[in-house]
């Protein structure tokens, strides 16, 4: 399918726009932004939150508003869908790598962790020096989508992003 002008402008104009709780990631590259497209001039807007309960929703939809409207791209609506339901699979390859550069461990493979929430531990890859020698201080770190390692070799403290 060809991206029509308002729609690629859309695109280029939301990859800009921060996530409020990881501001070193835009909202498309994790994956929140999920369609944008024209209809009869005007555009449509699909996000979805990391997960339900994600207390950034609504500033995340007031963001999205607020670079829609500041680009000129009215008229449109934003909704939220919650079906399908986001994954860490939406994040790109750039925003691991921003959330890695940014000192927070990217989901580690892609299959998704169903026992990320019941505090099973996973080895996961310090951001900060490479070890795998690392111990998960606690299971919810700065927001609830991702949990609290410590690195035993060079003793830093990193988020690891939860596969969900």
């Amino acid at each position: 399918m060809v991206m029509t002008d308002l729609e690629s402008k859309a695109w280029s104009t939301l990859s800009e726009v921060e996530d409020p709780e990881i501001p070193v990631i835009s909202v498309v590259d994790l994956g929140i932004v999920r369609t944008v497209e024209e209809k009869d001039g005007k555009l449509h807007v699909a996000i979805t939150p990391t997960y339900s309960g994600c207390p950034a929703t609504q500033v995340i939809e007031d963001s999205v508003v607020e670079a829609l409207r500041k680009s000129g791209l009215e008229p449109f609506d934003v909704k939220t869908v919650l079906s399908p339901c986001w994954s860490t699979h939406m994040i790109s390859e750039f925003g691991k790598q921003k959330l890695k550069d940014y000192g927070i461990a990217p989901p580690a493979d892609d299959s998704t962790d169903k026992m990320a929430l019941m505090g099973e531990e996973r080895q996961i890859i310090c951001p900060n020096c490479g070890s795998n020698n690392t111990l998960m201080v606690s299971q919810f770190g700065s927001t609830p989508c991702k949990a609290h390692f410590k690195c035993k070799d060079c003793l830093e403290p990193f988020d690891y992003f939860k596969c969900l």
